[in-house]
């Protein structure tokens, strides 16, 4: 059954499932999506994933969150994948709205599910098909799917995965026109929005934790005063000193320790290890942080 859509969304994570809703043959109504961004030395406006794809495909799109009332006709249905604002209980009321929502309801609502799900050290995770209603995702769900959390998840690819699951379960509702939907149960927790103080690594905690905040943020910290982003680490048996980097990219935790695979120094493109440490005419052993 073709549903005529008003989607909202704007990262690329967005795309793969509105992408998916336009192939199967969905009437594309309108996309709205975030203002274009300032980024960049020159802050040249750049836009959201969303928008850029669907201008390429010739569809209607639009910042201004109000028009989305023009298309409240009764038969249009609102699909909200990863907006980034919440949508109004007034225009809740004129248009039914879907989200696609990476997490299972009701553990990880909010902003960074992905994130918090890999903070915390989660072995499962999934994807909801649920209604929007008033309040933070708390909407009956018409669907879920499960998939495990693997030790070399990152944000990156575990949003990437749910973002096919989601769109190939939300594809499946929209057949039978959307079904029942079940009240969530169980207890709740929020995945509340990453504050930068959170990509700060602090070396004395374990090297799990180490590990899982590499893989789920921008983690970064610093040599001699400069910041270090890093961007790939393995959790090793070394034993040393918490925060102490050997010339082998062996660093110290609190407890078992971590080697650094690749790195992204200040203001440079990443690199492995081997190629950052032969180019920093540093004296290792370093103290990071």
């Amino acid at each position: 059954m073709h549903r005529r859509i008003v989607f909202l969304g704007s990262p690329n994570a967005a795309v793969v499932v509105l992408r998916a809703l336009h192939v199967a043959g969905h009437d594309i109504a309108l996309v709205v999506t975030r203002p274009d961004m300032r980024r960049g030395r020159g802050s040249t406006l750049v836009p959201t994933e969303v928008k850029s794809w669907a201008l390429d495909q010739h569809l209607e799109v639009t910042d201004d969150l109000r028009r989305v009332a023009d298309f409240a006709d009764g038969n249009t249905l609102g699909v909200v994948v990863a907006y980034g604002r919440i949508i109004p209980v007034e225009l809740l009321s004129k248009m039914p709205m879907v989200n696609v929502h990476f997490s299972l309801l009701p553990r990880w609502r909010g902003a960074a599910p992905v994130e918090r799900a890999l903070l915390e050290g989660d072995g499962t995770t999934g994807v909801c098909i649920m209604n929007v209603a008033e309040g933070l995702d708390t909407g009956d769900v018409h669907a879920s799917a499960t998939t495990d959390i693997a030790s070399s998840d990152t944000t990156a690819t575990l949003t990437e995965r749910l973002a096919h699951m989601g769109a190939d379960l939300l594809l499946d509702v929209l057949r039978t026109d959307l079904g029942a939907a079940v009240a969530q149960s169980g207890d709740v927790t929020y995945a509340h929005k990453v504050d930068k103080s959170e990509r700060v690594i602090d070396w004395s905690s374990t090297a799990e934790h180490v590990h899982r905040r590499v893989r789920a943020l921008p983690a970064v910290t610093t040599v001699n005063g400069k910041r270090l982003r890093i961007i790939e680490c393995a959790v090793t048996a070394y034993e040393g000193a918490p925060g102490v980097l050997d010339d082998r990219g062996q660093v110290g935790c609190a407890v078992g320790s971590v080697e650094l695979l690749r790195v992204q120094p200040e203001g440079r493109s990443s690199m492995t290890f081997r190629e950052w440490a032969n180019g920093s005419h540093l004296a290792f052993p370093v103290t990071l942080g």
